[in-house]
């Protein structure tokens, strides 16, 4: 997503690189949806693995449409739209079929049921091989996987945002389904590089961010330097500290953590082989206790489209 909006100017050349040296580097899942840059991330995405596409398991999404200018999207989880969206983002990628197919947000207007047959239908298709759900609650996460197997949930989730334990990672372990964290770095926060909302371009999402903003910023900024200062000693960063926590908490969790360089890319792929003692996990979890971190994850109109 980083990659066409949301963090800032985009570079596609460094972008494609980036892929490009996340493939060789043995990372398999790339992560996009018709959402992100209306579009245009899917073709940035589907260019720079058109000659690998063997290499890749390749995951979109659909839902979201754009809202009027200067408004935010609004949610259509309507069959209609699914199958529409879908055949818009195979074209985008430049690909014949997606592994990865979640339904972004539920649409309060549509039964869940009725979305998830129009994604089933689409497997039936040959147009998508797996269905995913994002920002799921566990009850509907229940309907929906009566309806057709469910292989993802996909939610916001790290040291900072811990609501998935209060009960969706405990129905997916229980119904054998993946769980992939979004921002398993709290949008950057967590790496310890951002101090203030001044370092950010005028485009950035984060500059809206409550947790970002006046005494949120100062409270979770004194969270974040302890976590710098158990890195020190444990000789890694912070980023490296956060991704390695979220790994630790089970082998069906699959964090996606973005980035547009190939330099923090790197940083964040060395993480996957950090092992850590039980004695440091909980360390870097008392480091940043959840009861402790100021701040909603979200301004008040994209909380309202999360089904909690």
């Amino acid at each position: 997503m980083g990659m066409s909006q949301s963090y800032g100017s985009a570079d596609d050349t460094e972008s494609i690189a980036t892929i490009h040296r996340a493939l060789d580097l043995g990372v398999n899942f790339l992560d996009t949806a018709d959402a992100y840059g209306a579009g245009i991330n899917e073709e940035l995405v589907g260019g720079a693995i058109r000659a690998r596409r063997t290499e890749v398991f390749l995951a979109t999404k659909c839902g979201f449409v754009s809202g009027a200018p200067g408004a935010p999207n609004v949610v259509d989880g309507s069959p209609e739209h699914i199958r529409s969206a879908c055949d818009a983002s195979l074209h985008r990628l430049g690909v014949d079929q997606i592994d990865l197919y979640y339904l972004h947000r539920l649409d309060r207007r549509t039964p869940i049921e009725e979305s998830v047959r129009a994604m089933a239908g689409l497997v039936d298709a040959g147009k998508v091989r797996y269905l995913g759900l994002s920002e799921i609650s566990p009850n509907t996460l229940r309907r929906a996987h009566a309806v057709y197997p469910i292989t993802a949930v996909q939610s916001e989730y790290s040291l900072w945002t811990r609501e998935p334990e209060n009960g969706i990672l405990a129905t997916c372990r229980e119904l054998g389904i993946g769980f992939v964290p979004y921002s398993p770095l709290g949008r950057g926060f967590l790496s310890g590089q951002v101090r203030s909302v001044d370092q950010l371009s005028e485009r950035d999402f984060r500059r809206m961010s409550p947790r970002f903003q006046g005494e949120n910023l100062t409270s979770n900024l004194e969270l974040v330097d302890r976590l710098g200062r158990l890195a020190q000693e444990i000789g890694k960063t912070p980023a490296q500290l956060a991704l390695a926590w979220v790994l630790s908490r089970g082998a069906y969790l699959v964090p996606i953590p973005g980035t547009k360089r190939r330099r923090y890319l790197e940083e964040n792929v060395a993480a996957a082989e950090l092992v850590l003692s039980p004695e440091e996990l909980e360390q870097i979890s008392a480091a940043v206790p959840a009861s402790r971190v100021s701040g909603a994850r979200y301004p008040p109109a994209s909380l309202a489209m999360l089904d909690r």
